[in-house]
């Protein structure tokens, strides 16, 4: 792990404030195994090649809106890709996430809870001292796509339906139901 000269970093229970003021930066790359929530999504079949994850926080402290203390910010940017399965075809599609979101913090959760209406930024909490995994975890969940597809698919999507394939036999004429409902009211 790379980090600020003469400090080192926690970013399993990170002080953002003191992270903050020093306008620190971390920055790392982890295998897909070290975010096991992510890593779950993952079609992991013997021939899926996993990527590591690269990922970068920096802090800032910028004037506050109200004119008081300065306010900490935290900036994450990550690149992954995860082999997910398209929805079309059903074989792996290495799918990129990239995730790039400035982070607001606030003294608590109740403070956070308060705010969270009023402001477009994303609020967490300084206490107590957050997971930079969790944090970047979270987001790279929030990245993945709700129907994975391939642009184009490797194979052409045959769609059949069961028995589709076997030689059509003598079909039999369809009744139609209303004739049966006739016949029921006579």
């Amino acid at each position: 792990m790379k980090d600020t000269p003469k400090t080192a970093w926690n970013p399993r229970r990170l002080d953002v404030r003191a992270f903050a003021q020093a306008a620190a930066s971390l920055q790392d790359e982890e295998p897909l195994s070290a975010f096991p929530r992510v890593q779950a999504e993952a079609a992991l079949d013997g021939g899926a090649t996993l990527t590591p994850v690269r990922w970068r926080a920096q802090g800032e402290m910028r004037p506050a809106a109200s004119g008081g203390t300065p306010d900490v910010w935290l900036h994450l940017q990550a690149d992954a890709r995860v082999p997910l399965i398209c929805q079309r075809c059903l074989a792996p599609v290495d799918t990129p996430l990239t995730v790039d979101r400035w982070f607001r913090f606030v003294a608590d959760e109740a403070t956070a809870e308060a705010q969270d209406d009023d402001c477009d930024e994303d609020l967490l909490a300084l206490e107590p001292k957050p997971d930079l995994h969790d944090v970047l975890e979270d987001e790279l969940l929030m990245e993945l796509p709700l129907v994975p597809m391939h642009d184009t698919c490797p194979e052409p999507v045959s769609l059949r339906t069961a028995g589709a394939g076997d030689a059509p036999e003598a079909a039999a004429p369809r009744k139609n139901p209303f004739a049966e409902l006739a016949k029921l009211k006579k």
